[in-house]
């Protein structure tokens, strides 16, 4: 069975390029461009893996992770940030469970690996923080 990844970016190019990236990798593909249409999308689809952009209008990745943590039919779907700025460990990941933070800059194979290593581990409870991603 595919994968199905959902991809918040609010960037067309860079969501254009992570989408193409994950479709070549076997992934069925879900994007959308900013953290209302990422929320309606996943309540829709119940994705695999929500990856995300931290900087996003409407909900930015925080609060996006946020609300999805809220909503009990997604509350286990496992998210990764993808930010430029936000550190590993930032207590504000720990208090929304998100299970992981990649720097920008990144390469490919680390994204791809990231995600599927998300996927294998697949929906938990998000009780502590994910170790998925260590």
């Amino acid at each position: 069975m595919m994968t199905t990844i959902l991809i918040a970016e609010d960037n067309d190019d860079v969501r254009a390029v992570l989408q193409r990236l994950f479709d070549r990798a076997g992934f069925h593909v879900l994007t959308a461009p900013d953290g209302h249409a990422a929320l309606d999308t996943a309540r829709q689809n119940r994705p695999d893996v929500i990856l995300t952009d931290l900087d996003m209008p409407h909900l930015n990745g925080l609060q996006l992770c946020q609300a999805i943590r809220e909503d009990p039919t997604l509350a286990d779907t496992p998210v990764v940030i993808l930010s430029g700025a936000l550190q590993p460990g930032d207590p504000r990941t720990a208090d929304i469970h998100v299970c992981g933070v990649l720097l920008k800059p990144f390469t490919s194979d680390e994204l791809i690996t990231a995600v599927r290593r998300l996927a294998n581990t697949g929906h938990h409870r998000h009780q502590i923080p994910c170790s998925a991603m260590a």
